[in-house]
């Protein structure tokens, strides 16, 4: 399939800072439709969650797995916005078909023009879908994390929620990080020569 997008911009990459993009969203809440903009969420962590599309079978587990999560990533001062290809017309009669989905309430982005796959790198040119793509901006705007899946494997909303504390950490304790599977109140690493090749016994400590 030809990609229709005119952008001549190269995906977007680690440490990134996005550009601005309109975006055209379902509010399963008030049931409307919506225009907002990346720059609105602005001094907040966005997420992008990227999925290929409504009426499938692993994406329904996947977005009620985000919705149960979804107060704990408002605490986490973090937006969340799930992104497909689909029309705003199908999410919605999806939202009210799918039991899984019954009471979700988490904005839903419509990619029609596939501008906001094809600059994240996650627009799969032979089905017009977006693959399985997760990207946390920071409250500056900059790409943090990216993760990308192969279709048939869904994501954890625990391992989102675990990031986005992670990256709250060591956003306001510059110089600090937090390693493998590090959780809120668990020990971080200062890395350093003094801890080279030491680091069990520093975190031992």
């Amino acid at each position: 399939m030809e990609n229709l997008t005119n952008y001549e911009r190269y995906p977007v990459k680690l440490e990134d800072k996005v550009e601005d993009l309109k975006l055209d969203i379902y509010d399963p809440k008030t049931d409307s439709i919506v225009e907002k903009n990346i720059k609105d969420y602005q001094g907040k962590r966005l997420v992008l969650f990227f999925y290929p599309a409504d009426f499938t079978f692993v994406c329904p587990t996947e977005l009620k797995d985000l919705n149960n999560a979804y107060a704990e990533i408002k605490d986490a001062n973090a937006e969340v916005l799930v992104v497909s290809t689909d029309t705003v017309f199908s999410h919605k009669r999806w939202i009210e078909t799918e039991k899984l989905l019954e009471g979700f309430g988490i904005q839903m982005v419509s990619d029609r023009k596939w501008d906001i796959s094809d600059l994240f790198n996650v627009l799969n040119d032979e089905s017009g879908n977006s693959e399985r793509g997760t990207f946390i901006i920071s409250p500056e705007g900059v790409v943090k994390s990216i993760e990308i899946s192969t279709e048939p494997v869904g994501r954890s909303s625990d391992e989102l929620v675990r990031k986005l504390h992670a990256l709250e950490y060591v956003r306001t304790n510059p110089g600090q990080a937090c390693p493998a599977s590090w959780n809120s109140g668990q020990k971080v690493l200062k890395p350093g020569i003094d801890i080279a090749g030491m680091v069990a016994e520093h975190l031992d400590k």
